[in-house]
């Protein structure tokens, strides 16, 4: 397992690098101290996930996500000083797989990795049927969905989402539900996640994502799937 450290203060990446090798001594944690280094040792190294610091001089951490995002879906988690719930939004909204705020515990650090890295290399498995509702059709033996015949590329997290409330179509599933089984029991009160990924799957997947067909609130309590 390669991990990519982003950040600009090379005692902070020394540290998280030797909390890693504390912890989980099998993986491999990698440094870089500014945006274009970053994007190098990612093109050479192919890590499996990138810890990205957002406040860097010259490219910040947004630039380097957006760059990232051209190519890849390598999960990311967002480091930054700033607790401020915009920056939060921004970097989910660009991509970013988990934020956590500087500064942080190691163990919390660890914990966090793992669960991004189960997300993103764990999707559900089925052997049920295809689904259909509408213009929306998802393969789940094949984790492939595509609209009106044409496919539609998601990432894990993405795909996660959608998996829970299709399976569970025409029923509300309340924002805690959907954040422990995508997420995990510990993201239980981040409804910023959940706002962005259906945000998200709405411009990916329904025709006006501001008048949603498919995917639907029930306010202050969920979200649900029209049934087929």
């Amino acid at each position: 397992m390669k991990i990519l450290i982003v950040d600009d203060e090379p005692d902070v990446a020394k540290v998280v690098r030797m909390s890693f090798e504390v912890q989980e001594p099998d993986w491999e944690a990698l440094a870089a101290y500014d945006g274009e280094e970053a994007l190098a040792v990612f093109e050479k190294e192919q890590p499996d996930l990138v810890l990205l610091d957002i406040m860097m001089p010259e490219m910040s951490g947004f630039d380097v996500l957006k760059e990232l995002r051209r190519f890849s879906d390598v999960p990311v988690i967002v480091l930054t000083a700033k607790e401020n719930e915009i920056d939060k939004v921004m970097g989910l909204n660009l991509g970013a797989d988990d934020y956590i705020t500087k500064p942080f515990g190691h163990l919390e650090l660890v914990a966090r990795v793992k669960a991004v890295l189960r997300r993103a290399q764990g999707l559900p498995l089925s052997h049920e049927l295809p689904f259909t509702s509408g213009a929306i059709h998802i393969d789940f033996e094949r984790h492939q969905v595509s609209v009106d015949g044409e496919s539609v590329s998601l990432t894990g997290t993405e795909y996660r989402l959608l998996y829970h409330l299709a399976r569970n179509a025409g029923q509300v599933m309340t924002h805690e539900a959907l954040l422990a089984r995508v997420w995990g029991r510990e993201y239980t009160d981040e409804i910023d996640y959940l706002k962005v990924y259906i945000s998200r799957l709405r411009n990916k997947l329904e025709q006006d994502p501001r008048n949603p067909e498919y995917i639907l609130t029930e306010y202050g309590v969920g979200y649900w799937f029209r049934k087929a």
